[in-house]
């Protein structure tokens, strides 16, 4: 029997009984728009996070101190600290692969300024930060290299700052106190927001490192080296480069650790978006027993219509029809009212999701090849579970079937 005539008596079949199909499809239904809305939930937390650690820089490189040992135990990551000033700028001169370089020096300061005052990290960076950490301003400027080397007392407020001491007024021009120390703001940056880890990256200040290090820290080693490269196909080859250079400049014999640790913004990526693939699994495996549970509906559903329909079956086999043709018929049916339920759960799927983005404020991503995986297990759940029933009606004997009241 030709496939369209199939389809065409499935879908007579189905429209006889709107009510029962229904019913059956509501399984399908919700089973396919749970696996959307959970599969998008967890694609636009992988997003959010990969658009926040990115925030961070492009193919960004960062340089920090080593592990010391007491007795042969590692006291952890940071405890042994020999990063300087001369490294960056080794790693400046010397490196290939780095096209920025910048030190970072962290300050702790009390700011006096505007209305008021307000706790604050100072940051001690070169000209070169901004361009690695992608940050422009939205006022005024940014200092340059000039004035890194003349020490000036210059600095750059984050919004936070500007918005606890500035709220009314252009800050641009005004002086700042920091650790009693007056500071000229020439700039304000562009807001940042948060880290995948929660912190405000806009509560800061940038003055040049040179400024810092002489008039509010003090110290000789540094907390932190960040490079960035061209593209991020190049980082690979910055990482090693970096480490070499480092290990030069400490004199480490080949038989000594590393004592800095070199890593690039990839692996915080990748180790926060397993962690969301891992719930998002999760979740679209919860979803999937919806799935499952309508599956099984189509499945009783299917065999009570091969009960009812014993009659109908006989008279088409004594007409011609052979077991194959009854079992495609029925298998069709299946397929169909998996798919449609399917379908309405893809648009189901895409309204649970604006609802949630617009409530929540939840980030949700929905992608082709969801929908069509999607589609494509519904169908599956149609086959899997509609072939029972389909083979149960094809295997009827005829006469049997022409003699069923």
């Amino acid at each position: 029997m030709n496939t369209l005539v199939l389809i065409r008596i499935a879908l007579r079949s189905i429209r006889k009984n709107k009510t029962r199909t229904l019913l059956t499809m509501l399984g399908i239904i919700i089973g396919v728009a749970a696996v959307i809305v959970m599969v998008a939930l967890g694609q636009g937390a992988k997003e959010q996070i990969r658009s926040r650690i990115d925030s961070l820089g492009s193919n960004l490189v960062v340089i920090t101190p080593g592990a010391s040992k007491s007795g042969g135990v590692s006291q952890g990551a940071g405890s042994m600290n020999r990063l300087t000033l001369l490294d960056a700028e080794t790693l400046t001169r010397e490196s290939m692969w780095l096209s920025s370089v910048s030190p970072l020096i962290v300050a702790p300061a009390h700011a006096v300024g505007g209305s008021g005052n307000w706790r604050v990290g100072v940051s001690g960076v070169s000209a070169e930060y901004a361009t690695i950490r992608n940050w422009e301003v939205s006022a005024g400027r940014l200092f340059d290299e000039t004035e890194v080397r003349a020490m000036r007392k210059v600095c750059v407020l984050g919004k936070t700052v500007v918005d606890n001491l500035f709220a009314e007024q252009d800050p641009v021009g005004q002086q700042i106190i920091l650790r009693d120390v007056p500071f000229e703001i020439i700039g304000v940056l562009e807001p940042k927001g948060q880290t995948a880890e929660g912190r405000d990256q806009d509560d800061t200040i940038l003055a040049p490192y040179t400024t810092v290090k002489t008039r509010l820290a003090g110290r000789q080693f540094i907390p932190m080296i960040l490079g960035a490269t061209d593209n991020k196909a190049d980082v690979p080859a910055a990482l090693t480069e970096a480490k070499a250079i480092l290990r030069e400049t400490h004199g480490l014999a080949s038989y000594d650790d590393d004592d800095f640790t070199v890593r690039d913004q990839n692996e915080l990526a990748e180790t926060a978006e397993g962690a969301t693939e891992v719930m998002t699994l999760l979740l679209a495996a919860i979803a999937g027993v919806s799935l499952l549970v309508g599956g099984i509906g189509i499945m009783n559903i299917m065999l009570v219509s091969v009960t009812e329909r014993t009659r109908e079956i006989g008279i088409r086999m004594a007409v011609g029809a052979r077991g194959g043709d009854v079992l495609m018929q029925f298998l069709i049916e299946a397929i169909v009212m998996s798919l449609f339920g399917g379908l309405i759960g893809v648009a189901a799927g895409y309204g649970g999701s604006a609802l949630l983005e617009k409530f929540t404020g939840w980030d949700t991503v929905i992608t082709p090849q969801l929908v069509a995986i999607s589609l494509g297990f519904s169908a599956a759940v149609g086959i899997f579970f509609g072939f029972y029933p389909a083979r149960k009606a094809a295997a009827l004997d005829p006469i049997e079937a022409l003699r069923y009241e």
